[in-house]
């Protein structure tokens, strides 16, 4: 689990599937009244309200972004703060969750030599198209459309050279450079046999 502040009252939250298996969840079973995941919210919002220092209690929104093979992120916004601190404490944390999905792979590279030696693998193994851009000093491929099989021997091949980015592919388009646009894996393989 990862977490990163983003304003002063909003947080991201990026849970790898590994960390909900640890907690014996899905992201299935989001949609199901469950003990396991009001415990996983409570514990996520306590471990991020001792990190940044901030003072989690009242209304809170939660938004979840699935990315298939990959994880979820979650943005948790505070809704307002109360100045009476006996208004505050009630006991609980109201939660209102919105769930979207994101239909493609994002993965970090800190080197281009990685992004080279994934495409390679990635061509060998049938997968190609992709975006790649630069942003912050690290390079980032976008895998969109894949089927289910495709998508999840990609998610394999690229976690070998990079990391799963918890960064939004907006973002990416917003104010990273785009280097290639949707046939980066074989634009690569073109000119780095």
């Amino acid at each position: 689990m990862r977490l990163e502040r983003l304003t002063a009252n909003k947080i991201k939250i990026f849970l790898t599937s590994d960390d909900l298996m640890e907690r014996g969840l899905s992201k299935d079973d989001i949609w199901k009244e469950s003990s396991k995941w009001n415990q996983l919210f409570h514990d996520m919002l306590e471990e991020a309200s001792s990190e940044f220092d901030v003072d989690i209690q009242g209304s809170v929104a939660v938004e979840i972004f699935s990315l298939q093979t990959q994880g979820m992120i979650m943005i948790i916004t505070v809704n307002g703060y109360k100045e009476d601190e006996e208004l505050l404490y009630d006991g609980f944390i109201e939660m209102q969750v919105r769930f979207g999905g994101c239909e493609c792979l994002l993965f970090e590279f800190a080197e281009f030599e990685d992004v080279i030696n994934a495409a390679k693998c990635l061509f060998r193994a049938g997968i190609s198209g992709g975006s790649l851009f630069a942003y912050n000093n690290c390079y980032y491929l976008t895998m969109n459309h894949l089927t289910p099989g495709k998508n999840e021997k990609a998610a394999s091949i690229l976690s070998e050279f990079g990391n799963v980015s918890i960064q939004s592919p907006f973002i990416l388009i917003e104010y990273g450079k785009q280097i290639m646009t949707n046939q980066a894996v074989e634009t690569i393989i073109h000119y780095f046999k």
